[in-house]
């Protein structure tokens, strides 16, 4: 599988997932199709598939456009049906995805909206998670409560270690600054912000980062570790009751 990595909106990203056996792709996320038609015209690619996350606009506007040019399937989370536009196929928790060679598991994961999926092509071990989880971040909870939104990044951090994680959003500078101020004395997480600084300088991706690596320095994955109740003065705490004073610091931050 090859994964193209297309910026666009203001710092949103798209993926185009392309079977160079088939001369086709399918998109994650295409809400600007003016910034990925392009693309898919260079590469004499047709677009067979649009895979949405979850129905906010700058995750779904593109897909009327790109269905009408190019009379493509579009799938999205069942719980969501009647706010992604132009769906033809709606997705429930543990769905298998067959496009083309690739075989996707669907996983639901509520808390930045209340229909949220995840896209987890076991094989090729790589995860899309739209705006679940970023870069040492994670979605804001719009429409769930903290417990809701840690079960649903459980699902992530009990992936295979080594699986690529494809986010919606490049967060990762700030989400960074804000991931040192909640656990300073973390090593892995003072290497990978400055890994990062590096990347954003020199005009690079910082995705896709790793299910290992945002165990390590990923501050919403680790509430349930002593070295972050420690620091934040709530070792008795449930993880939920940590993941909820975490996310609403990183909202003041």
């Amino acid at each position: 599988m090859e994964v193209n990595i297309i910026p666009i909106l203001s710092d949103n990203y798209s993926y185009l997932i392309i079977d160079k056996e088939n001369k086709s792709c399918s998109a994650i996320d295409p809400a600007s199709p003016e910034e990925i038609i392009p693309f898919i015209e260079k590469e004499n690619l047709v677009l067979k598939n649009i895979l949405n996350t979850h129905y906010h606009d700058d995750h779904t506007a593109g897909n009327l456009h790109l269905k009408e040019k190019y009379k493509c399937k579009i799938y999205g989370p069942y719980k969501e049906k009647d706010k992604i536009p132009g769906i033809d196929i709606a997705l429930k928790e543990n769905d298998i995805l067959q496009i083309n060679n690739y075989r996707a598991k669907v996983f639901e994961t509520p808390g930045h909206t209340a229909g949220h999926i995840i896209y987890w092509f076991e094989k090729e071990k790589k995860v899309f998670t739209g705006d679940t989880l970023f870069v040492l971040g994670c979605g804001k909870l719009f429409e769930g409560t903290p417990q809701i939104m840690w079960n649903s990044l459980l699902k992530i951090r009990n992936l295979p270690k080594e699986t690529e994680i494809y986010c919606g959003h490049e967060y990762s500078k700030s989400n960074a600054d804000f991931a040192l101020s909640i656990e300073k004395n973390n090593n892995k997480l003072i290497k990978r912000s400055k890994e990062i600084n590096k990347l954003i300088n020199k005009n690079h991706f910082t995705v896709p980062t790793t299910v290992k690596k945002e165990i390590e320095s990923n501050p919403f994955l680790r509430v349930d570790i002593k070295n972050i109740k420690k620091n934040i003065e709530m070792e008795n705490a449930s993880p939920e009751e940590v993941f909820g004073e975490i996310r609403k610091r990183k909202d003041n931050f």
